[in-house]
């Protein structure tokens, strides 16, 4: 691999984290020692059960549910799939067949919703406003008799802003209706508590808490009907057919651990970052912070600059070693504005000059200072290279922050 002679600064951890070396030295053991099937009888299938079931527990106690109720998937958008079909498949046996979700959620859901529509189910997509908040009146005012499912996410994974969660949990209680929640970006990051904040379904992803890649997990609530997306074995007790990948399973319940530790702590340090970032980001002339400034994660700030592209903006701050994001990195290949900033009623213009920088623990002042010289000098340079701006600076054209 060809050396880099600049110093790499990471400030995309909402797309992925680093694993953390706790996690890796979870793992290493059974990859060679403890390596066996845990669906086998003898002893060493066995013991690889009892570590299987170990780990199971850590999870279900940090989310504060029965082990009984946490099925391990290959990441957070297989458990939304089978969190949202499981319900919308068991609704229509009842002649319910609407679904209640938000219009900035994570892919991951709006396409599983957007098949659904097209099997003849009804879907509302909630408003979310400037500030990227549904409110819990909202998920109240549109439940009707035939509703089947409230999916609302836990926290935004481009802009960060946390969702009242627990409000909306009491609502889908009080009127018998399933909540699910995409929590990919909150756990590890925020306190979960299924049973306090009434959430009967919930995804997370191992590798967004220094986890490994391509494991995560689906909490179900006992008494629910969870329906099957692979079919095979008899493994997760029916509901998830496949050999479970035991050492990645032990290392992301080692993470979460870690995580949940170190929570607090890490919290106030990524906030004080980002609130350095904000309030010197927003000194460059028609910017504007995305989403509400207050009921976000502590680790997400999210910037839009008229006249530029996001793409331009990347790709020079990634020269200067800084590995940011436009948005999320499951649509980074497409033209199209984030359907998030899009939410927020930001013209199209204006949500194409879109900038995540996402931190972590390992974010320092330093790292800070870089990016707030760096931001607003390729700004700068960019809009000197525009048409566009040059219209804009001119009067041809009104500015739109």
């Amino acid at each position: 691999m060809k050396e880099e002679k600049v110093k790499r600064i990471y400030v995309d951890n909402a797309a992925t984290t680093a694993m953390s070396k706790r996690a890796i030295k979870a793992a290493l053991p059974y990859m060679q020692e403890v390596y066996g099937n845990p669906s086998s009888l003898h002893t060493v299938g066995q013991v690889a059960k009892e570590a299987l079931e170990a780990a199971r527990a850590r999870i279900a106690l940090r989310l504060n549910c029965d082990p009984r109720e946490v099925y391990f998937t290959s990441g957070g958008s297989e458990a939304d799939n089978q969190a949202i079909r499981s319900a919308a498949e068991n609704g229509a046996k009842r002649g319910k067949k609407h679904i209640i979700s938000t219009a900035f959620e994570h892919h991951a859901v709006l396409h599983t919703l957007k098949k659904l529509e097209r099997d003849g189910f009804t879907v509302t997509y909630l408003p979310v406003g400037k500030a990227g908040i549904v409110k819990a009146e909202q998920v109240e005012d549109a439940i009707r008799p035939d509703t089947a499912l409230v999916t609302v996410m836990f926290a935004n994974n481009e802009i960060g802003t946390v969702q009242p969660i627990a409000e909306i949990g009491a609502v889908c209680k009080a009127k018998g209706v399933p909540f699910h929640t995409d929590a990919v970006q909150a756990v590890g990051h925020v306190p979960v508590d299924v049973k306090g904040m009434n959430i009967d379904m919930l995804s997370l992803s191992a590798h967004k808490f220094h986890g490994p890649k391509g494991v995560g997990a689906l909490y179900c609530r006992r008494g629910l009907i969870l329906n099957n997306l692979v079919e095979g074995g008899a493994q997760e007790r029916g509901k998830r057919a496949g050999t479970e990948n035991l050492p990645w399973i032990v290392a992301m319940a080692e993470a979460l651990d870690e995580a949940c530790e170190s929570m607090d702590k890490v919290a106030k340090k990524e906030r004080r970052l980002v609130n350095r970032l904000i309030d010197g980001l927003s000194k460059i002339p028609h910017s504007v912070l995305n989403g509400d400034r207050e009921n976000r994660l502590p680790s997400i700030v999210n910037m839009c600059f008229e006249g530029i592209e996001g793409e331009g903006l990347l790709l020079h701050l990634d020269d200067r070693g800084i590995c940011a994001s436009s948005g999320s990195a499951c649509t980074s290949g497409s033209l199209d504005p984030s359907h998030v900033l899009l939410s927020l009623g930001l013209p199209h213009e204006v949500a194409h000059g879109s900038l995540r920088l996402s931190l972590s623990e390992k974010t320092t002042d330093a790292d800070v200072d870089v990016i707030l010289k760096a931001v607003p000098e390729v700004v700068a340079y960019l809009r000197n290279m525009s048409p566009v701006w040059e219209a804009l600076e001119k009067g041809e054209k009104p500015h739109l922050l």
